[in-house]
């Protein structure tokens, strides 16, 4: 690849300084960054919930909390974690990231790009705020199932008005993201030339611009049975909640790969720079994503095989439950090529990439389990549920995050990452994580349901188990954040990051100064 001699930016646009810069910001590195720091700050608080419910969990009986502030902590677990943490974190790494792989300036909407970072703050206060009034938060699950919803006090509002706030913002980062792929990329750059970070993420907007409206949707209908007298959920006026259940798992199941397919994108980046070798098998991949993305939306009834459903239904979901570890597969197979014979070294984002290969299969598996309706109706809200979705997510889209952010921080601040301290972040995260998760696979075969604030006794070891691998997990993290990420941001004592400080990454941000600059591309380069 090779670029074309920049011309001087105009002074007039230079950066601004102090909280002008932070609240006004257009350019796309600002822009990822404040949604990157929103990201890690939900992540910590999503994270001290599931301690506090992890503390509950240590022993059988009522020990620090009453049931109903468990339900509500456990409901806004999941809700921060995935609209908080992973959503914006992904959108983050899209920011930076997307512009500098295509050889563009910066997004296509410079201000509605800050305007749909800005809808999050406020909505995150709303989330947060509704511990604090009358009847608490909402204590209906993530999922805000009818007619428990419709039961809850003024927290269950703010929650839906959250989630409004969230959603407007994803959609408007996805027409952002999918207008600057197909019209802002380099000369010469064809659409099968993309890195495959910018290809995930494409599909991924698509899908978030073809979902976010049906969850709207199915929260504005709650809001309308709370409060203008309607039916939809309510069995009393004549509605059905098991029709809340379809809306909003049609929307929930794409949600799933909205999660994990920019994942798919950074191990796709990562792999082949550490093996030193081009990514084996580049357009299946593509494929290979756009087919999970088009499967998503046939498979929403698997979390529904409990409802009554008809057998040709549950035969119908199962089988397309299953053909979806197709594509996966083919991607784990690719990964897997392109280490082989490769000449692979450890540098900390390759562990966190190996690494989440190996826990992202394994709840591939698990998966594959829940997919099969007889197994799936006897495993259905219990821990092992639990269990695997956790070795989906935390296993899959945090650690492909932490292997994003080993890799290219070093182009962000122009500094090197204690390799050290990384590699003890690594090993820590990632025995801590299989402590905490992998006795739930066992607690729930043997039938523990989820959700509750207390157990029978025969419970108790593995939970015990959970719950300190559970905060070994959570100090690995604030570990992170103080020993590894803070220092490399303040630059001290670190080695200074070349403009390419690994050998075999490939792709346009590496032919760019580090740390970046405030502008790049002015000129495009071109593609050979």
């Amino acid at each position: 690849m090779s670029t074309s001699i920049p011309i001087p930016h105009d002074p007039a646009h230079e950066r601004p300084r102090g909280w002008r810069r932070w609240l006004l910001a257009t350019n796309h590195k600002d822009i990822g960054t404040l949604y990157m720091l929103f990201a890690f700050a939900m992540f910590l608080s999503g994270g001290v919930m599931a301690l506090m419910l992890r503390a509950e969990l240590f022993e059988p009986g009522l020990q620090i909390m009453r049931p109903e502030f468990f339900n509500q902590l456990s409901s806004l677990h999941g809700l921060v974690m995935i609209f908080g943490a992973i959503m914006p974190a992904f959108v983050g790494f899209a920011n930076w990231m997307i512009p500098l792989q295509i050889g563009a300036s910066d997004m296509a909407f410079a201000r509605m790009n800050n305007f749909s970072f800005w809808l999050l703050p406020p909505a995150a206060i709303l989330l947060l705020g509704s511990f604090f009034v009358k009847g608490g938060a909402q204590a209906a699950g993530w999922t805000m199932y009818a007619p428990l919803s419709l039961q809850m006090g003024p927290g269950m509002d703010m929650t839906i008005f959250a989630v409004h706030m969230m959603g407007a913002s994803s959609i408007m980062g996805g027409i952002n993201i999918i207008v600057t792929i197909l019209n802002m990329r380099a000369p010469g750059m064809t659409m099968m030339k993309l890195p495959m970070f910018v290809w995930t993420w494409l599909i991924t907007a698509y899908l978030l611009i073809a979902v976010m409206p049906v969850l709207a949707g199915a929260i504005t209908m709650l809001l309308f049975d709370r409060h203008f007298g309607t039916s939809f959920f309510n069995a009393s006026g004549g509605g059905d909640p098991v029709m809340y259940q379809h809306i909003f798992w049609f929307f929930g199941h794409p949600e799933v790969y909205i999660m994990i397919l920019p994942a798919f994108g950074i191990i796709s980046q990562v792999i082949p720079a550490f093996s030193r070798k081009p990514l084996f098998g580049y357009s299946s991949m593509v494929y290979a994503t756009a087919s999970i993305a088009i499967l998503s939306f046939m498979v929403w009834a698997h979390h529904m095989f409990a409802t009554g459903m008809p057998v040709t239904g549950q035969l119908f979901f199962m089988y397309a439950s299953m053909l979806i570890s197709v594509p996966t597969g083919v991607k784990v197979f690719n990964w897997t090529a392109t280490m082989w014979r490769g000449s692979l070294t450890f540098e900390t984002p390759m562990l966190f990439a190996i690494g989440f290969i190996f826990v992202f299969t394994m709840g591939g598996f698990s998966g594959l389990i829940l997919a099969l309706a007889p197994l799936d109706i006897a495993l259905h809200g219990t821990y092992y549920v639990v269990a695997h979705f956790h070795y989906v997510l935390v296993a899959g889209s945090l650690f492909a995050m932490y292997a994003g952010w080993y890799y290219w921080s070093p182009k962000w601040t122009g500094r090197m990452y204690n390799e050290l301290r990384g590699r003890i972040h690594f090993w820590g995260t990632m025995l801590t994580f299989n402590i905490t998760f992998f006795p739930m696979h066992f607690l729930g075969l043997a039938g523990m349901p989820r959700r509750y604030a207390d157990y029978p006794a025969q419970f108790t070891d593995f939970n015990q188990i959970a719950t300190i691998g559970a905060f070994g997990f959570g100090l690995m993290q604030v570990y992170f954040l103080f020993c590894v990420a803070l220092p490399v941001y303040r630059g001290a004592g670190l080695d200074l990051a070349g403009d390419k400080p690994w050998d075999g990454a490939e792709g346009l941000e590496w032919t760019v100064p580090s740390p970046a600059p405030f502008h790049t591309f002015e000129t495009p380069p071109y593609v050979e």
